[in-house]
């Protein structure tokens, strides 16, 4: 149970790393990045609400701790998304991955403060090989190539803050009901939030434009099946566990980069692409025993 656990947190990961190619391919065509979540949200919204029709009688649930943990989730999910922008404008791609991807470490110390699973040296050595596979994947360890402001390390942090906060809030929010109830109001709160922050006009260009059809793409990989996935998947696996292994997004989005948008990989990053693999296998594999 917990392997097949594992196995959709990956699925959700990967259909994560798809939606970041998309996003490279929209953002490319002059499309505002919150423009772009904000559609990403919209449609997954249109999906889970849809789901909560079809199984109404067994999803419903009133409780208001679900609410509290779905509106939480929904923040961080904004946040994640947002300070993610955020920090690629204010830094890198390499510096804001980096920075986000810290999230494991977030999630585990928080975990092991309020006592929701016992820190491992396991766990430990898992976290220090993801951590070293993203800088080598991203770049992140050549600091003549990249750009490095104040505002960019904070935003990038507020990523793996925010990134840790859903991972807890759907973890939460799993646990006193159906996904479906959680996940409807987790990404309201996202919708409004995205909404408010949205260039309005460019917002409304995109239901006339040729590019409709990738931005309701991007809603049912990014958010409608992958999120259906991982509140699946995160019943059966712990907090650090699925922030862990999650972390095949980045080798996703580097794959669809190689094999769909031409980009390039030389054998560090490669090599970096490879230790997350093993470590997200090793650990499966574990949770599985």
């Amino acid at each position: 149970m917990r392997f097949t656990g594992v196995g959709l947190v990956i699925l959700a990961a990967i259909c994560w790393g798809i939606t970041g190619g998309i996003a490279d391919i929209l953002m490319s065509k002059g499309w505002d990045p919150i423009v772009i979540s904000l559609y990403r949200g919209a449609v997954g919204l249109l999906c889970f609400f849809v789901w909560f029709l079809v199984r109404f009688r067994h999803c419903w649930v009133n409780s208001s701790r679900l609410y509290f943990w779905s509106i939480l989730a929904g923040l961080g999910v904004a946040g994640n998304f947002t300070f993610y922008f955020l920090s690629i404008q204010a830094a890198s791609v390499a510096v804001a991955a980096t920075l986000m991807y810290t999230a494991p470490v977030i999630v585990l110390l928080i975990s092991f403060l309020f006592g929701i699973e016992r820190s491992t040296w396991f766990k430990w050595c898992c976290i220090a090989g993801v951590l070293l596979g993203i800088i080598l994947l991203t770049g992140a360890y050549n600091t003549e190539s990249i750009s490095v402001s104040f505002l960019g390390v904070a935003t990038g942090i507020g990523a793996g803050i925010s990134y840790a906060v859903f991972i807890f809030g759907f973890k939460k929010a799993s646990a006193k009901g159906k996904p479906q109830p959680s996940l409807i109001i987790a990404f309201l709160t996202f919708f409004v939030i995205l909404f408010t922050l949205s260039d309005k006009s460019q917002a409304a260009d995109v239901l006339s434009s040729n590019d409709l059809g990738w931005f309701i793409l991007i809603g049912i990989i990014g958010s409608g099946l992958s999120f259906i996935l991982y509140m699946n998947g995160i019943r059966s696996t712990t907090p650090t566990t699925a922030s862990m292994v999650a972390m095949v997004e980045p080798v996703t989005a580097s794959l669809f980069g190689l094999m769909i948008l031409g980009d390039q990989l030389n054998i560090i990053q490669l090599l970096g692409m490879v230790l997350i693999l093993v470590t997200v296998t090793t650990l499966s594999m574990k949770q599985s025993g």
